[in-house]
């Protein structure tokens, strides 16, 4: 009795991953401003909040920016579109490697291990991405995500 190995065929192999990690590049430098407004929208709300609590809603001016991060991150990802807004301008989607949406916790926890990786090891963090056929970087590995392109 002879054994097959066992083949596992995941939806990105059949998608195109070319441009990629350009795409993503771009796509960073977009959704960073755009979390700047977003954090700059809520910091003002939070200084006029300040006011009427005696500072109190002050205290959470510390945690803004990292909560609005994760938070747009977490949402844009695991919705309909698959992608920020940088990702979608660019061309570039977020997918399980089974090619379904992510789901919230998953694109959450692949937004702080992203900006965990990128504080740590930038530039290096490309690296991965470039000796990788798939060109998956670290924080997709761990999360378990592939970036393709948009329709494929």
């Amino acid at each position: 009795m002879t054994h097959e190995p066992v083949v596992t065929y995941t939806a990105y192999r059949q998608a195109d991953v070319s441009g990629v990690i350009a795409g993503r590049i771009g796509a960073l430098l977009v959704d960073f401003v755009v979390i700047g407004v977003l954090w700059a929208i809520f910091a003002f709300a939070l200084l006029v909040m300040g006011v009427f609590t005696f500072g109190l809603s002050w205290l959470l001016l510390a945690p803004l920016w990292p909560t609005v991060a994760l938070l747009y991150n977490g949402i844009t990802i695991s919705g309909p579109r698959r992608g920020t807004i940088g990702q979608r301008m660019f061309g570039v989607e977020i997918r399980t490697t089974s090619g379904r949406t992510a789901p919230f916790i998953v694109a959450a926890a692949h937004a702080v291990l992203f900006y965990v990786s990128v504080t740590t090891l930038t530039p290096l963090v490309l690296l991965i991405g470039l000796v990788r056929e798939d060109r998956r970087l670290l924080h997709d590995l761990l999360a378990g995500l592939i970036a393709v392109r948009r329709g494929s």
